[in-house]
């Protein structure tokens, strides 16, 4: 795989050299080239969804990715397990599971897939994902997760999902989630459920006053962006319906710049980064826990100078699922997010093929860097599928020496839609560092 001249650095070049760049090409991807890791057996029925990644010190990338039944009365859905020892170039499939929505985090020498099918559940690999344990029931109920990131600190482990607390939401229940931050000590075996700690309960409901009366006190931000019918949906056009608000797809960070508003000294706080649904675009949601000093922890909203409460953060991307990653040598926070283009569309006007709402745009995956989690720089485009209908989200990625590996819940023209893809792709972007400006 070849990386194309990126525009920015190019630019950049010209103006310190005092050279016109009158003539510049538009901004080309840095890493349209990929390598198809799975494809659909039948792209009309069998949607592949949440790819994980991760690279392991020996250089074998581990990944993961679901085979989804959904739409198939022949066939169950189950998570797909491959490795790759050439950087990404080929891949051999290791295993299968019945975990899904999984997740892949890595403890020492040991692999976890963490994932929610029949309670949250857990499986181990300690030979890097040559063989995995039989899964292990942590906690019961009904969970909720994508293949976000995680987090190691205080001799810990810490990584957030959502668990669905309340029944009454009849559409897309995102509004009845609360993001729980798990934690474990990583000297425990975090097969067994007493290794964990969960944070409590927290749904919109709790936070947003009106939220079930469908008159939520959020003026002066336009959110919600269209007006909701709790419990049901509202239809906003043919095929296009505004479900509650919610929040969803949690990543997990600390604050590390002692100069920082919301720095935590004692390093007991966590920031929980979700998909905001709200109907717009460029907001992600915000809360945070603290870990208390008898060990339990406490969930609430962050506040900002003022001491008003802060939900919603601007975010290019948080609208849609969005990965987070820190890297300790920039000492910045990497986001891998999708690209709204057109959410000022009247939902009536929009092409078939576009998926749902408006902001629900998922064919322009892109590259922002932070050093503060609010001021965002853009560092470029990934790849771009061919239509709307090709879509390059849902990423997971991790940090492989001096590149990002990047694997993507993609899809081609065959695709049922941006949503339901049918391939498994995976991406490479050379010297991401050298993006900094």
């Amino acid at each position: 795989m070849t990386q194309p001249l990126n525009l920015m650095r190019a630019v950049s070049v010209c103006l310190l050299l005092g050279i016109s760049c009158v003539g510049a090409t538009p901004i080309r991807p840095l890493a349209q080239d990929h390598v198809t890791v799975y494809e659909s057996p039948d792209p009309t029925t069998i949607p592949l969804y949440n790819p994980s990644i991760i690279s392991l010190d020996s250089g074998r990338l581990v990944a993961t990715f679901l085979i989804s039944g959904r739409r198939n009365p022949n066939i169950s859905s189950y998570t797909q397990i491959v490795t790759s020892d050439d950087g990404g170039l080929t891949w051999q499939k290791r295993a299968e599971s019945k975990t899904g929505q999984s997740r892949l985090f890595q403890v020492g020498q040991d692999i976890y897939l963490i994932g929610t099918s029949m309670g949250l559940r857990i499986q181990r690999s300690s030979d890097e994902g040559l063989t995995w344990s039989e899964p292990s029931v942590i906690a019961k109920g009904k969970w909720h997760q994508s293949a976000s990131n995680y987090w190691l600190a205080n001799g810990n482990i810490y990584l957030a999902l959502e668990k669905r607390v309340d029944h009454d939401i009849e559409s897309w229940p995102v509004g009845e989630l609360s993001p729980i931050l798990l934690r474990a000590d990583v000297t425990d075996d975090l097969t067994k459920a007493e290794s964990w700690s969960f944070s409590p309960d927290l749904t919109l409901k709790d936070v947003i006053p009106g939220y079930t009366e469908n008159t939520p006190e959020l003026d002066f931000v336009g959110i919600p962006f269209f007006s909701q019918a709790y419990p049901g949906s509202n239809e906003i056009a043919p095929r296009r319906g505004m479900s509650p608000l919610g929040w969803l797809e949690t990543n997990v960070v600390q604050i590390t710049n002692p100069d920082h508003y919301w720095y935590d000294p004692e390093g007991k706080t966590f920031h929980l980064l979700m998909r905001a649904h709200t109907g717009g675009t460029g907001y992600a949601a915000l809360a945070k826990v603290v870990e208390n000093d008898d060990g339990t922890m406490t969930t609430s909203l962050e506040t900002v100078p003022s001491g008003k409460r802060i939900l919603y953060l601007p975010m290019p991307g948080g609208q849609m699922r969005f990965h987070i990653l820190y890297d300790e040598e920039t000492e910045l926070y990497w986001l891998l997010s999708s690209q709204a283009t057109d959410s000022m569309t009247r939902a009536e006007e929009l092409p078939g093929e576009r998926y749902n709402l408006p902001n629900n745009e998922r064919h322009r995956m892109v590259l922002h860097f932070s050093k503060n989690l609010v001021d965002w720089c853009f560092a470029g485009v990934v790849a771009i599928g061919d239509s709307p209908k090709e879509s390059r989200h849902y990423a997971s990625m991790a940090i492989d020496g001096d590149d990002l590996v990047i694997l993507s819940r993609s899809g081609d023209d065959r695709a049922r839609s941006a949503h339901d893809g049918n391939l498994i792709t995976f991406h490479r972007v050379e010297n991401f560092r050298d993006l900094v400006y």
